[in-house]
């Protein structure tokens, strides 16, 4: 990507002993959370000059090392429990006057009552990026100012910070985000996909690298500790009840994706096919001029994108948008060429759109795009059942969308449902469900929902949690699969009860889909050699 992790010794030689008061930063600042985003924050804010201390109620090898590494840099990190047994990851330190949260601590957690009962505001690192953008902008200049001092030199810098163009919603942001990143970047700019795809955004707003617009994936958690963002264009791709256990509502899930449309200049991105997102449009308070755009599958009205005959067209950023429409690319153009997917396709160029970017970039850039694995991942075919991976579906709503990719299924579902009720996902997929085998610690939430609205489906439930609990399913899969059909792995639950993440789970089910393949090859022979 090019932006190297911030060196603290970088900031304070660059920007000068006043630069946390120039960017809106006080110099007492605990950093919640010793994970990848914590330890990006921790050491940006220290560069800047701040005092910083990281708590974690973790206190185990690997955070003890990441401790070792901020103390070099002079930052102090609490651990598991202090010495007055309070809990460090509870406990606020004395002096802090603003917390940076990481994203996944819920707003009830005990050091963030105690904040508010200090008065101290609690935020998140995506909004101390937003804070830090001209801080970036100037970094970059200073160095490219010494680089030239040397003969080395740089690329040029853009005048002013990168421009954000931001995605949320409850499935399909990394693939969006993605798409967008490859269509931006098939128009010649400088861009990369970052938030929370992966990649601290922190560390790429103070890197060396300059970037003309950034693609930002953010989850509801992002959002909800970023107060003052303001982007140039949002987009929420749908909303489907999910992390109520952290939100505490429907509504407060919802108004937290919504806050990725305040103060949007250009675009705010809706689908036309889930009201609940429009509905966040109209509450949004934004810049005067700021359009609302709609996307759909079927074929758009003025000031949307959709699909007609085959072909992705824009009739948002044309002239005379009331009776003319831009092709952009075909629907084979969008891999894999899914529904969901498609709809991924058109709020990515949407949002691309809304940048500037012309119609030929949109269909190179989707033609370019290569989905991540365990996205409705074909992994092979065996025995003329076809076996897909999409372990990513750790929600009703993603695992419906993947279902009604397919004609007749076997499904693979279970896992952590997160306070999840799945009885509207089976009503809407019993017609396609041939079987359905069932793994992890809620399986009983899905069992039961299959008996109430499918009870004509048959149902493998496996009380199985052990590393050949994945084979035993996909063996199980095989058994009520008919030829044609597809076994899908689309879990609707998360994996942590089982795998160490979705990853792990989807690998396991490929390795499993293998070692049938490899049976089954071997009956074959075995067959032949009888013959």
């Amino acid at each position: 990507m090019g932006s190297r992790q911030v060196s603290a010794s970088d900031l304070a030689g660059l920007l000068g002993p006043d630069a946390l008061g120039r960017f809106g930063l006080p110099g007492r600042i605990t950093v919640a959370g010793l994970g990848i985003s914590g330890i990006s924050a921790a050491r940006a804010l220290a560069g800047l000059g701040a005092r910083v201390t990281v708590v974690d109620n973790g206190d185990g090898d690997t955070h003890r090392a990441r401790a070792a590494e901020l103390a070099e840099l002079g930052i102090e990190v609490r651990l598991g429990h202090l010495p007055d047994g309070a809990r460090a990851g509870e406990t606020l330190p004395e002096g802090t006057e603003l917390v940076v949260t990481s994203p996944g601590w819920p707003p009830q957690s005990p050091l963030f009552l105690a904040a508010a009962e200090a008065g101290v505001d609690v935020v998140g690192d995506v909004e101390v990026a937003w804070r830090l953008r001209a801080a970036g902008v100037e970094l970059r200049a200073a160095r490219g100012a010494a680089a030239a001092g040397t003969g080395a030199g740089t690329d040029a810098a853009p005048a002013g910070p990168a421009e954000w163009l931001a995605v949320t919603g409850t499935n399909g942001k990394t693939t969006t985000v993605q798409m967008l990143a490859s269509i931006l970047k098939a128009a010649g700019l400088r861009t990369a996909a970052v938030g929370n795809i992966g990649t601290p955004i922190i560390d790429v707003v103070l890197g060396e690298q300059p970037y003309d617009v950034l693609a930002v994936e953010l989850s509801s958690y992002q959002l909800h500790w970023a107060p003052s963002l303001r982007v140039h264009s949002g987009a929420v791709l749908n909303l489907a009840p999910d992390h109520l256990d952290w939100h505490g509502s429907m509504q407060a899930y919802a108004a937290d994706k919504g806050r990725i449309y305040e103060g949007n200049t250009v675009a705010c991105v809706y689908n036309v096919a889930d009201k609940a997102t429009e509905d966040l449009v109209v509450e949004a308070d934004v810049e005067e001029g700021c359009r609302a755009i709609g996307f759909t599958l079927g074929a758009p009205g003025p000031s949307m994108l959709g699909v007609v005959d085959g072909i992705l067209v824009d009739r948002a950023f044309v002239e005379n948008r009331q009776k003319n429409a831009q092709e952009l690319a075909e629907v084979k153009d969008v891999n894999p060429p899914a529904p969901h997917n498609i709809a991924n396709a058109l709020a990515a160029a949407a949002l691309a759109r809304a940048y500037g970017v012309e119609p030929r970039a949109v269909r190179d850039g989707l033609r370019d795009f290569r989905p991540d694995a365990h996205r409705v991942a074909r992994v092979d075919e065996v025995g003329s059942v076809v076996y897909v991976d999409d372990s990513k579906a750790t929600n009703t709503h993603a695992a419906e969308a993947s279902l009604a990719s397919f004609d007749k299924v076997v499904w693979i579902a279970g896992g952590l449902a997160k306070g999840a009720t799945f009885d509207e996902l089976v009503q809407k997929s019993a017609a396609r469900m041939r079987g359905a085998v069932l793994i992890g610690a809620d399986r009983a939430l899905i069992a039961e929902a299959l008996a109430r609205h499918a009870p004509e489906v048959p149902v493998v439930d496996l009380d199985r949690t052990d590393t050949g609990a994945m084979l035993a399913a996909v063996r199980e899969a095989a058994a009520l699969a008919e030829p044609g059909d597809t076994v899908l792995l689309a879990p609707a639950c998360a994996s942590m009860d089982m795998f160490a993440n979705y990853n792990k789970r989807g690998d396991a089910f490929a390795d499993a889909v293998r070692e049938l393949a490899a049976e089954n090859a071997g009956k074959a022979e075995n067959a032949a050699d009888t013959a």
